[in-house]
Formats: C-alpha cells, structure tokens, sequence
C-alpha cells in the first residue's frame, strides 16, 4: 500500500462547475472539498469548505445550472455548503477513475497554488492511499486536460487521527433522505416524522441518527 500527494491542475471551467463560478469571485471562495458521494448516475454530492461572504457564497450556488440543491452553514467568514449538482463528463470520468482502481482519498482536497480569481488554472491536492500499480494506472487514465503532479510517495502508516470521520451506510441515507426531502431547507421542509415514515423507522431514530452524523461533520469542520 502506497501513500501519495498529488496535485492535479485543470483550466477553470473544464471540471467542476460550481469551483469555477466561485473562482471569479472576490467575496468568497472554495478552500477545500471536504467530500464527494456519487448519489445517481451523474448527481453528485459534496462538502466544500468556504471562505469569505456567505451570503454571496448562496446567490453563486443558486446561479450554477447544474446545482440542483443546496445549504450553506456557518458564522463570520467561514461555512460549509452542501451541494447536490450535475457533473460534468470530465468530473465524472475523474471519479470513476478513483473507484475502478480503487483508489482511495484521504479528504479533504484543499485547493492549492491557484493565483488571483481571473479563470486561470485551478489545482487540487489530493491524498490517495493505493497500491503503486493502481496508483501509476489512475494517472495515465487521466481525462484530457487534467494534468497529475507527484508531490510525494511513501509507505501507509496508519493514523486514525489524520483522517476526516466517515458516515456509515445507514447515516448516509439517512443523511441524503434528509436533503432531499428539504430538511434542511429554511424553513424547513419536512420532519423527523415524515422522513421515519419514508426510511420504515422511528422519528426517534431518524433524530438520533441525524444528532450524530451532524456531530461528525461539525467535529471534523473544527479539526480543519
């Protein structure tokens, strides 16, 4: 098993949709992406750290077309959007690249060496755990203009600490019923009744599960 830093640089616009409408903002930007779940076909969701205005970080989301849902949450000049969007073919191949050899990331992904806001080239670093062959092939299935650059390799050495928390299989549903059914919406759209009714559970175990996947994702949201 392999442990690697990897920078990978795109031209604004080519990727990912929602990263190039806040790369021509001066009033909030994308620090890192702090998840990415394939929920259907090409809908995706994520986690994305912000930095700046959250108001203006709300209107660009709701001007994206390929943005499905949103929510965005946070005090002063720091949040955490919740993005459910279309993704483009080139994000979608990059993904699926991820899990055909399987790959896995080491999140968040911080955006890194990315100068000014005037739609030039962006860049990800990424941690990816995998075996040397795997690694070595994900990097020549790259799509078109994606460019990978090596930072580091090393053996893996467990750290339970240096990895942001997982959902379970049942949270995540739990999670994504939730979302779509608008709970967090404001107002909100539906309750923990309705979404018990909807996953053959208790209103009670809905609550309960929603209690501790919001912990897991504020405790890691203060850890970054």
């Amino acid at each position: 098993m392999r442990y690697a830093t990897v920078v990978l640089r795109w031209t604004a616009g080519e990727i990912h949709a929602i990263d190039d409408a806040f790369a021509r903002s001066k009033a909030v930007s994308i620090e890192a992406i702090r998840h990415i779940d394939r929920i259907h076909d090409r809908r995706y969701a994520e986690l994305l750290e912000l930095r700046g205005d959250l108001a203006a970080a709300r209107r660009l989301l709701a001007a994206v077309p390929d943005v499905l849902e949103f929510d965005v949450a946070g005090a002063n000049d720091r949040g955490i959007a919740c993005v459910q969007y279309r993704a483009a073919e080139p994000m979608v191949d990059l993904l699926a690249i991820l899990r055909e050899h399987e790959i896995v990331v080491d999140w968040p992904m911080p955006f890194v060496g990315v100068e000014g806001r005037d739609g030039g080239d962006r860049a990800l670093e990424i941690r990816i755990l995998g075996t040397s062959r795997a690694i070595q092939r994900a990097a020549r299935d790259l799509p078109d203009g994606v460019d990978l650059n090596l930072q580091r390799l090393s053996g893996y050495e467990p750290d339970a600490t240096r990895f942001s928390p997982t959902l379970t299989d049942r949270q995540r549903e739990v999670f994504d019923c939730a979302f779509e059914e608008g709970y967090y919406e404001i107002p909100r759209e539906t309750t923990h009744r309705e979404l018990a009714d909807r996953l053959g559970v208790s209103a009670g175990t809905v609550g309960e599960h929603l209690q501790r996947i919001e912990a897991k994702l504020a405790a890691s949201y203060r850890r970054g």
